[in-house]
């Protein structure tokens, strides 16, 4: 029970970090997908393994509804055709799974949200890459001290914790604030 008790502390001790480092810039993030929905546009996300979990929970919150009786929002994740996936990393690389579908369907005014616990995995980067030079706006999610996506995102958000199961813990409660503010933003009056 001990362990579960200092377990549980730690990840309420780094999302509160979170929040007071990362909290305005959280509202950020939400504001523009809300302005990219607005303006028809979409919301893109990838990650790999328990981020490409997130990523696909993060667009079912946005396609279906997350509290709010709401229309379905555009939302795609990346990480969820394993025909596209495995097509193009055994024809090109892995590399390039998530973007080569950034430049299939990411139109200028879509947002990008890479996730990337360590925040340097090479094809969320690459998908980021292409995605600024087609005009999206780009977010990574990450932790640690933020690897290469923090530097290379339009915003980057970053869970200082080197443990992975507090950043997974810290990365989902993000996704459901950003789909809690983006909800509020364009469906409660003001």
């Amino acid at each position: 029970m001990e362990r579960i008790r200092k377990a549980l502390k730690e990840s309420v001790r780094v999302k509160e970090e979170f929040v007071n480092e990362s909290g305005t810039a959280l509202v950020q993030l939400a504001e523009r997908i809300a302005e990219a929905l607005t303006n028809d546009r979409k919301l893109l996300l990838c990650g790999n393994g328990g981020s490409a979990a997130d990523a696909q929970h993060i667009a079912a919150e946005f396609v279906n509804r997350f509290v709010l009786e709401r229309p379905p929002l555009p939302a795609v994740a990346l990480t969820t055709d394993s025909s596209i996936l495995t097509s193009i990393g055994n024809d090109y690389s892995f590399d390039e799974v998530f973007s080569k579908q950034v430049k299939a369907i990411g139109q200028e005014g879509d947002v990008l949200l890479g996730i990337s616990t360590s925040g340097n995995s090479t094809n969320v980067i690459e998908a980021v890459k292409v995605g600024r030079e087609q005009g999206l706006y780009t977010a990574a999610l990450t932790g640690g001290d933020g690897g290469k996506l923090r530097r290379m995102a339009d915003l980057g958000l970053v869970v200082k914790s080197k443990v992975t199961a507090r950043v997974q813990e810290t990365h989902i409660f993000a996704g459901h604030m950003i789909c809690q503010l983006v909800d509020e933003m364009l469906f409660m009056a003001k």
